[in-house]
This record gives structure tokens, sequence and C-alpha cells, in this order.
């Protein structure tokens, strides 16, 4: 009898275990990191007699998850890239704003401006179509300005958001120290600390978002983080801390480095595979770089020609003299790294805009010589490397000169050029006055009366800087099929053929034609006296919005600025919609992997409900149990007693 009631009362006593795990894994169905966890049951030994063993019950053994370690780790690897993907497709979007497009783009404003020395051209001497050129120039060097102090207020909000990550992750790589203490002070008990491993896994889940890590399982039960392909954040309860430092060469840009005792080891953007902070860096030190270096080197480029063109003219001061700039750009700068050693100080001088490449370049010292790489293809700079003598007497690419101007470099000093960073955040008007618009040709040049071609003078401007303005020219035309002969001043003669089409150069000036000159006809070219009247500048600035001046190189005609701005928003917008559909991909995969772990840890109501009915019927057949074994035994003692 008091088997059959031991049998009841374990009976019960597991159905109530089952029904109190079911229970629990309802209470918990929405509970984030929450794995369902089972109540597991024994047979219990039996009693041996003369007919054979016999069942004593059943054991409540332990409460198990259910746990699937490859699926997890799936799952958490799938979401730390999805979390990558998502910020940089996010960062790219509010980058994607800074290019604005139609009649608020630069592109606009630059037509604008250019065209709008058409109309100076019609009347050089009149002060509203001279004030409506500086508004102009000062619209479009304040859509410069403020795209560039965007891109700096989009660094801000990186720099912010990778301080606050890391916050996040040292908080949290805190929290699973403290929890693979009790883990591994609980491992000896034999049963699982199931609440402990799954608040753990979800902490590994979390931080994962912010930075990918991976994970190791040690004997006594804990958990060691590693991140960074092999440097410990967490082993055992010894947690490292990861810390936002200054960029070596630029502190407006933040680095990862991992706290070693006293030591901070610099941590490579290549090394982390996923997690929001890898999005951040990869935004930061590429698309916005990138996005920096194209606006200033746009921004450049047109004040470079402007203002150069700006000084081949006359302006309406008294007296004329040549055209101030127009415009001034933020200074091309070198950075050496915070590491240096050596005492070499270098400058960097931009020399022709139109050449300029949107990119920063990295100049690093072995010893011997300086290697030059340009940071946005990794390629090196044709002649590099450069020794110190050649660095000294100045070294020239891409539209820049590099010159080291004081000291001597140590082995590994690395120092960054930027010739176009911050061109477009300090983009400036300079000139106030209308009247300094050098609208006016130094030359003026008139077609001979008796001359019976068809030819007119179509534009007359200087080419050069360094015209002898006091000096005058004779053209004759000496046939029908172009030739022409010249005389200066100075003396100097000479002849030349002419080709429709192409201009008519001589001692700095560019004489372009219309129509055709016949034998004969004559041309005088004279300096200009009447500034006024003149507007041989002024039509020379107007065409600046075809000539190309972005990017011009061996291997490339180079661009004008609408081309070149409409170039860059292309650009932008190409990696965009590549982030937007990377974003997509991982978004998909991570969820799928997720699905999978669910499926395999998550709480199913239905399921629950199920069992909670099945586990209520079998309390009430154990209580049964005891009922019979109650009634057999009350029996057998009124059996007795009579």
């Amino acid at each position: 009898m008091t088997a059959l009631m031991g049998i009841g009362k374990s009976a019960m006593f597991a159905s109530y275990a089952a029904l109190q795990t079911t229970g629990n894994n309802i209470a918990n169905a929405n509970t984030v990191g929450y794995s369902r966890q089972s109540a597991q049951l024994a047979d219990a030994k039996g009693q041996f007699s003369g007919a054979g063993y016999f069942g004593k019950g059943v054991n409540v053994m332990t409460v198990t998850r259910a746990y699937d370690q490859h699926l997890t780790n799936h799952a958490v690897a799938t979401n730390s890239v999805a979390a990558s993907d998502a910020v940089r497709a996010e960062k790219l979007g509010q980058l994607e704003e800074v290019f604005a497009t139609g009649t608020s783009g630069i592109g606009y404003s630059a037509g604008a401006f250019v065209n709008s020395f058409v109309d100076l051209a019609n009347a050089p001497a009149d002060g509203s179509a001279r004030q409506v050129v500086l508004s102009q120039a000062q619209e479009l060097a304040a859509r410069f300005r403020s795209a560039g102090e965007q891109v700096a207020s989009l660094q801000t909000s990186v720099s912010q958001d990778l301080k606050a990550s890391v916050a996040s992750v040292n908080s949290m790589a805190k929290q699973i120290g403290a929890l693979n203490r009790e883990v591994a002070a609980l491992n000896g008990t034999s049963q699982p600390a199931n609440q402990l491993l799954d608040e753990r896994d979800q902490l590994v889940a979390e931080i994962a978002k912010l930075i990918n890590v991976t994970t190791v399982k040690a004997d006594d039960g804990s958990m060691g983080l590693f991140i960074g392909g092999g440097q410990n954040l967490v082993l055992g309860s010894d947690v490292s801390t990861l810390k936002a430092i200054p960029d070596a060469f630029d502190p407006a840009r933040l680095q990862l480095a991992l706290v070693e005792g006293t030591k901070e080891r610099l941590m490579p953007e290549d090394a982390f595979a996923g997690g929001s902070i890898s999005g951040l860096l990869h935004f930061q030190n590429t698309d916005l770089v990138d996005a920096k270096n194209l606006l200033g080197q746009m921004a450049t480029a047109i004040s470079v020609k402007v203002n150069a063109q700006q000084g081949l003219g006359l302006d309406l001061r008294q007296p004329a003299g040549s055209g101030a700039p127009i415009f001034a750009v933020g200074a091309a700068r070198v950075l050496g790294a915070s590491a240096n050693t050596g005492t070499a100080a270098l400058s960097i001088t931009v020399t022709n805009g139109s050449q300029l490449q949107p990119s920063d370049y990295e100049l690093r010292f072995d010893g011997s010589a300086y290697a030059l790489t340009r940071l946005s293809d990794k390629s090196v700079v044709t002649g590099s490397p450069f020794t110190p003598a050649q660095l000294a007497a100045g070294v020239s690419f891409d539209g820049v000169s590099v010159q080291l101007t004081a000291g001597a470099a140590q082995a590994s000093d690395r120092f960054l050029l930027q010739p176009t960073a911050l061109a477009a955040q300090a983009m400036t008007t300079v000139l106030a006055d209308p009247k300094g618009l050098a609208a006016a040709s130094p030359f003026t040049g008139s077609m001979g009366a008796t001359n019976t071609g068809t030819s007119t003078i179509a534009s007359l401007s200087a080419v050069s800087p360094a015209y002898n303005g006091s000096l005058t020219a004779a053209i004759t035309f000496t046939s029908n099929t172009g030739n022409y002969a010249w005389s200066l001043s100075n003396g100097t003669s000479g002849t030349a053929t002419w080709a429709a089409g192409a201009p008519i150069s001589l001692n700095g000036f560019e004489l372009n034609l219309a129509g055709v000159p016949r034998s004969g006809d004559t041309i005088s070219v004279k300096p200009t006296v009447s500034v006024a009247g003149n507007n041989g500048n002024a039509l020379a600035m107007s065409k600046l919005g075809d000539v190309p001046l972005v990017g011009v190189s061996s291997g490339s005609v180079g661009m004008s600025i609408t081309d070149a701005y409409a170039d860059a928003i292309s650009n932008i917008g190409v990696r965009v919609q590549s982030g937007k559909a990377a974003a997509g991909i991982s978004q998909a995969i991570a969820a799928d992997a997720e699905t999978a772990r669910a499926n395999k840890s998550g709480v199913n109501l239905d399921e629950e409900a199920a069992r909670l009915i099945q586990f209520q019927q079998s309390y009430q057949a154990a209580a049964k149990i005891l009922q019979v074994a109650q009634s057999i035994f009350e029996s057998m003692l009124q059996a007795g007693a009579r």
C-alpha cells in the first residue's frame, strides 16, 4: 500500500513540475530572450521481488531549456551583419540629402552664377548686372559651405553614435562577466541555470548588434567573447574595455581601441565584420571622406578657375586693375600622425584646381624614402617613393605640390595630405565691391575697314597672367585658306595658319573669330582704353559652364562643374541604392535565422496550452491513484478490525 501511495505521490509531483514549467513558459511567451523550458522526468528505480521488478514511480531530474548552439550563433552573426548594413544605409540616406537636386542643388547654382556673366557681358558697366553676379557668387559659395557643414554635422553625429555604442558594449560586457561568475559558481550543482544562461545569451545578441563577436564556452560554463579577429572582450569574469579614441591624423574622426591594462590596442576598421559600430566606421572612413572630397574638389576647381579668369580681366576701379579673387576656399592641409617621432614639417599647395582628385593621400616614411598612396583607390602615386631630397625640392601630382619645408622624418612616420577636404566647408565670397568684377579684356580688337571677308571678332580675352597689356598686334590674312601674318609692337612677328573654330593665340591673349576671313583682311589688337565698354573677360567667364574644369588629368578630359555635380549625385545615389539593397538582403537572412532559432527555442502558446491540459489530466490521474490507495488502505483497516 505504501508503494502505491509513493507512486501516486511521485506522479503528482512530476505532473505538478510539468504544470509549473508549462505555466512559466506561458508567462514568459513574450519575454525577449526567453527559451522554452521542459521538466525532464525519469523512471524511478524499481523494487525487486520474486515476481520481478515493480516500479516505484517517477523522478523529476531537471528543468532544461530548448537551445541549439548552432542556430543561436547563426542568428547572432546574421543579426550583427544586418545591424551594420542597416546603420550604413540609414546614414547614406542622410548623406544623400546633402547633394540636393533641382533648383536647390549646387549644380543649378553654379549654372546660374556662370550665366549671370551673360547679362554682365551685355552691359559691362551696369551696376545692377554686376550686383547680380556677386549675389549669385554668394549663393554658390553658401551652398558649397552648407553642404560642407552638413557633412561635418554627419561626422559629429557618427562620433556621438560611436561613443554611445562603445559605452553600451562596455556596460553589457561587464554584465556578461558578472553572469559568468554566477554561472561558474552554480556549475558544480549539475543543474543548468536556465535563467542566467538566457540572460547571457540575450546580452551576447545585443552586443553583436553593436559589434561582431565570436563566443567560446569554457568548461566551467562561462562564455568568452572575442572581437576584432581574436581580441578578448570578456574572458571568464575578466572584462576588457572598448574605447573610442581620436583618429591618428584627424581628431574629428574616431577609431576603436581595446584597453588592456595600461595599453590601448588599436582595432582597424576591417577587423570588424558586423555590428552597427562596423557600419558607422565604414560610413565615416569611406563614404563621408569621399563626399567631403567630392565637394572640395568641385569647390576648389571652380574657385581656382573663376579667380584665374577674373585675374585676366580689368575691373572698373580707378585706375583699372586686374580683377581681385571672387572666391576663397578652405586651405589644403597636412596632418602628421600622433605617433610620429620625427621633426619633419610639410606644406601642400594647390597648383592646378582642374587636376585635383577627390581623395586624401597618405605619405609614409620607411627610413629612406617617402611612399605616397592615393587613398580613394589605394593606388601608388606616379613617381613614388620619393627621396627626402626630392620632397625638399617639391613633388607635384594630381594638381598639388608637396614640399618638405623643415626637419626630418623618422622611420614609420606618416602624414595625411588633404588637398580638398576643407575646401567646401570654408568656401566664401571675398569680393564685395561690384566694381571689382573684371568684365573687360585687357585687349580690344577691331576688324579692318576694308575687309572683304565675313569674319568678326567673337571674343578676345587674356589667357595667361603673363600677358603684356601694353603691346599691340597687327594681323593680316595672306590667303583665303587661313594663312595669316602677325606682328607685335615689341618687334616680334611671324606667320601661322588659322582653322575655323580654332583660336588665334598671341602674347597671352586668345582671339576667336566668327565667319570666314578673306585674303587681305586685317585685325588690329590694342590695349583696352574704354574699360566700361569692354566685355571680353565677361564673355570668357560666361563660357566656364561648358569648360572641363573638374578632374582633368592624363586619363580624363574632365567635366564641367554641372556635370561634375551630377556625377557626384550619381556616385552617392549608387551607394545609397547598394546600401539599401545590402540592408534588405542581410535583414531577410537575419529574419530567417531568427525564425529558425525561435522555432527551436521559442514558446508556442498553442502547444503550451495543449501540454497544460495534458499535464492537468496527468495530475488528476495521479490524485486518483492516491485516492484508490487510500480507499484500499481504509478497507484493509476495516477488515482487520472485524
